[in-house]
């Protein structure tokens, strides 16, 4: 993969890219696909990108082996945004800010499966850290299911600094924890931040000291918690609900 090119793979990450109007440089498709497959081709036909088509054995390669549905890719690398420009994006449609903000979330399918419920939420954008974290590579493309090609990311240095700024914007900021108040109970009205923690040491120290109000999820079973996307997802929709 040539420096400025991203690839990604699988059927659905590739339709959604099409349909974003990101800018693709090709597309290989495999020989004889068929069904969905299908529907990738006519749309890559239908806006004029060039298509290759191959044998398996080499779409596995361009994919390193992972699922490619027949399906691959060649995008111009991921375009992060700033936290302005989220806000921005927000005020352009004349809503209430809605962020997402990732404490060092470290599997890259895990970001993509945020990312997924996210934009189902109705999230306005993403803040990740910029170090020691997991970035919007390939991997987490293909998790979100094409719903990171819509979903604008913003890498910051620092995410107590990121929290201190919105919440100068008039921003309420949530932090999702072990010990907080039932996140059911809670009213989610007007600008608001959810801050996700890493995956099993939570939130960092500072970051929980930095939000308005920590929430979590009962849990009624035996273990403990919750995949960090699994919680993210149940306290995004609950957040939709009330704006």
């Amino acid at each position: 993969m040539s420096e400025g090119r991203q690839v990604i793979y699988g059927r659905n990450p590739v339709l959604e890219a099409l349909r974003s109007g990101a800018e693709i440089e090709r597309i290989m498709i495999q020989r004889d696909i068929e069904g969905a497959g299908r529907k990738v081709y006519a749309a890559a036909k239908k806006a004029g990108i060039p298509l290759v088509t191959a044998d398996r054995r080499a779409l596995d390669r361009e994919a390193g082996g992972t699922a490619h549905q027949g399906v691959v890719a060649y995008i111009s690398e991921f375009s992060y945004s700033t936290v302005d420009e989220i806000l921005a994006v927000a005020a352009a449609l004349r809503e209430e800010p809605f962020i997402v903000v990732l404490d060092g979330i470290e599997d890259p399918r895990n970001l993509g499966a945020i990312m997924r419920s996210a934009d189902g939420a109705g999230v306005h954008g993403l803040v990740i850290r910029k170090n020691r974290a997991a970035q919007v590579t390939p991997a987490a493309v293909k998790a979100s299911a094409g719903a990171a090609v819509h979903m604008p990311a913003a890498r910051v240095a620092g995410i107590p600094q990121t929290i201190d700024n919105l919440k100068e914007q008039g921003v309420w900021v949530y932090g999702l924890d072990m010990d907080g108040e039932n996140y059911a109970s809670v009213t989610y009205e007007g600008a608001a931040a959810l801050v996700v923690g890493a995956e099993g040491s939570g939130l960092s120290r500072l970051v929980r000291e930095k939000c308005d109000k920590i929430v979590s999820i009962p849990m009624h079973g035996k273990v403990s918690s919750l995949n960090a996307s699994a919680a993210a997802a149940i306290v995004l929709y609950e957040m939709a609900k009330d704006r």
